[in-house]
């Protein structure tokens, strides 16, 4: 399959093309109006007093989540997936983290929200993954914690029950992730929200699975276009294809 026209929307007058873009106006006006109603109702969510002291290694030694907020009010987890015997971090958490730039660190700073990765790899391993990949926002180990099982992005049946993306065990199996319930462990991608108020610390949101694929930008801007992410999973079937079988190789 090459990148034809048949892959491709259809080509019309500006005319034909104006009323088709308003017509899709209406539905994303639609869809603006009911984000900004699901963002209120995220925003009225109960919050959980974290209790345990959640001990972490961070690049100056012992570190708790109060530390991670470095004097703000908000702090945003990412829980990148790397485990201890792995040499270098997830691909698609890699993907994610290859996004926060030091403008956006700086917009969250301005509204008092503080951005840090989390992963239970030992700190060793994430300073040399962190170097290489040239990142500097802040990345902590949770190694020998039980941060990563009470918020459920390591997936070990012989530690904690199992729970992923708000599913326990019988409803992972039914969604066909039973996968989850095999002896050993795994990790999971996600996002946890905290909030201080003054030395004490609330836990407000997490998201997993494609929650958390909102948190960097690419993929708000891919939606934009015709093309889209070239995930085989969107409408309309065959772009994606097309698009690999098209595209020239630039390694010659």
């Amino acid at each position: 399959m090459t990148l034809t026209m048949a892959n491709l929307p259809r080509v019309v007058s500006h005319e034909e093309w104006n009323e088709a873009r308003k017509a899709l106006l209406v539905e994303e006006k639609a869809m603006t109006r009911a984000r900004d109603k699901l963002n209120t109702k995220r925003r009225e969510l109960p919050m959980v007093k974290i209790e345990k002291d959640y001990v972490f290694e961070g690049p100056k030694g012992e570190t708790r989540l109060l530390d991670m907020f470095e004097d703000r009010l908000q702090l945003l987890v990412q829980h990148f997936m790397f485990d201890p015997s792995w040499e270098d971090g997830c691909p698609s958490c890699t993907s994610g983290a290859d996004e926060i730039s030091e403008g956006m660190l700086r917009h969250l700073h301005i509204r008092d929200t503080m951005f840090a990765a989390i992963s239970r790899a030992p700190l060793v391993k994430i300073e040399t993954y962190k170097a290489k990949r040239g990142w500097t926002f802040p990345w902590y180990s949770s190694y020998g914690s039980d941060f990563n099982y009470d918020f459920h992005v390591t997936i070990d049946p012989s530690v904690a029950p199992v729970e992923y993306n708000f599913r326990n065990a019988d409803e992972l199996e039914a969604s066909g992730a039973g996968w989850m319930l095999e002896p050993g462990s795994s990790e999971q991608p996600g996002h946890s929200v905290f909030l201080r108020v003054g030395d004490e610390v609330f836990h407000t949101y997490s998201s997993y699975a494609r929650g958390a694929e909102w948190f960097g930008g690419s993929y708000a801007a891919l939606d934009l276009t015709p093309l889209g992410r070239q995930e085989d999973w969107e409408e309309p079937k065959g772009r994606s294809e097309a698009v690999r079988e098209a595209r020239p190789d630039f390694s010659s």
